[in-house]
């Protein structure tokens, strides 16, 4: 209950203090009207009444709590202002006999879904799955929450591979707290349950802007059904600004390795590729997939560093000792291949370097159709480790 417009309305009416020398205080009103001392103070008990009436209104008014529901009110406020997550309100402000459809038609025109109750929130997010999850945490009465609404119940429609949820801080205090939400609009990303990116603030360009870039490359439907259970395809943490790839054709770029279609990397003057990888926080890798074509040009050696402290030139990577070296087979880079890595050397991995010596066939030239990373960022979190703490009073 808040302190500022709610103080002075208390349960019981205040006393009324009739205006010195007036008909009410001689009572001369009631006789004037011909009304005895049993109308009048008809009369007087109506007024008190009336006004005892009013005062849940200025209460509502004043959001402060729950109005009746046995009497129909009148909205105090533009429409443009009442949160989605009261159902309450929007029932109570409806005129008598009006079609419920018109109180709900802003929650049915958008695509996402907005979570009242704490239990809630991780069944949604584990049926997310491997698509990006966007969590809004939201507050009833916060100015730029309202501001940005419209245009995340446009983006909700706008990208449907992706998965919008929008968490009350007050009415799940719980998943509020877990995540650490200190203001209120803050947006958060999840894959799989893993938070790997936030944003706060109402600027709509902004928020769009930063989901563009985490649906960039999405595995989506298209995930592989063979990466083991409790790891994920690490493509959405790489941090293409911080790539690097040396000797790459200039007609078939790095980037092409990044995307599963018929684009690819090509070495440019001989058969060796010397590539560096960056994530935008630190990983765990398990596995890699390594795809190439079946005419001889598919990598076959290739050595794995990490976290370097500078890049490296190929004489650099000729003599220098890997984390792994691998030789691959024509079946691991095939598009159903996984290379295994040796786990307990990569638990906490901020940079990948990549030599590839050479290619199946002994080509001039190699290619790389396709390549990822399997494993899990390192602040992976287990929200079944959480207690339940109130942040928000």
């Amino acid at each position: 209950m808040c302190a500022c417009a709610c103080k002075g309305f208390s349960s019981a009416p205040a006393p009324r203090q009739p205006v010195r020398g007036s008909s009410v205080e001689s009572g001369a009103t009631g006789r004037a009207l011909g009304l005895g001392t049993g109308s009048q103070n008809e009369w007087h008990g109506n007024d008190v009444q009336v006004r005892q009436r009013r005062r849940p209104r200025r209460a509502v008014a004043a959001g402060c709590r729950k109005p009746s529901l046995s009497s129909p009110l009148v909205s105090p406020l533009p429409s443009r202002f009442l949160g989605r997550s009261a159902p309450w309100r929007d029932s109570a402000l409806r005129a008598p006999g009006e079609d419920a459809t018109v109180a709900t038609s802003c929650v049915q025109a958008s695509a996402f879904l907005s979570l009242p109750p704490d239990p809630d929130f991780q069944p949604e997010l584990s049926g997310a799955g491997s698509r990006l999850a966007v969590v809004k945490f939201t507050m009833r009465g916060c100015g730029p929450c309202l501001r940005i609404a419209p245009a995340f119940s446009s983006m909700s429609n706008k990208y449907p591979q992706a998965v919008f949820l929008e968490v009350d801080v007050h009415q799940c205090q719980g998943t509020a707290a877990t995540n650490n939400i200190s203001a209120t609009p803050t947006f958060l990303f999840f894959r799989n349950k893993v938070r790997i990116d936030q944003y706060q603030g109402a600027d709509a360009v902004g928020l769009e802007e930063k989901i563009k870039q985490h649906l960039e490359n999405d595995p989506g439907s298209n995930e592989d059904t063979d990466i083991p259970k409790g790891y994920m395809d690490l493509m959405p943490f790489i941090n293409k600004a911080g790539c690097e790839c040396l000797n790459e054709s200039d007609e078939h770029g790095f980037d092409n390795c990044l995307r599963k279609d018929m684009t690819f990397l090509e070495s440019d003057c001989d058969e060796q590729l010397l590539i560096t990888v960056a994530f935008n926080q630190p990983v765990k890798l398990y596995s890699m997939k390594f795809q190439g074509p079946d005419n001889g040009q598919g990598p076959k050696y290739v050595k794995i560093f990490i976290n370097l402290p500078r890049s490296m030139d190929f004489e650099e990577a000729e003599r220098s000792e890997p984390t792994q070296a691998l030789e691959l087979t024509e079946d691991d880079i095939k598009e159903d291949g996984i290379v295994p890595l040796r786990y307990v050397k990569f638990q906490n991995v901020n940079s990948v370097t990549i030599f590839v010596q050479s290619n199946q066939g002994e080509e001039e030239t190699t290619r790389i159709s396709y390549f990822t990373f399997i494993g899990t960022p390192v602040q992976a979190t287990n929200m079944n480790d959480f207690k339940r703490v109130s942040l928000f009073k």
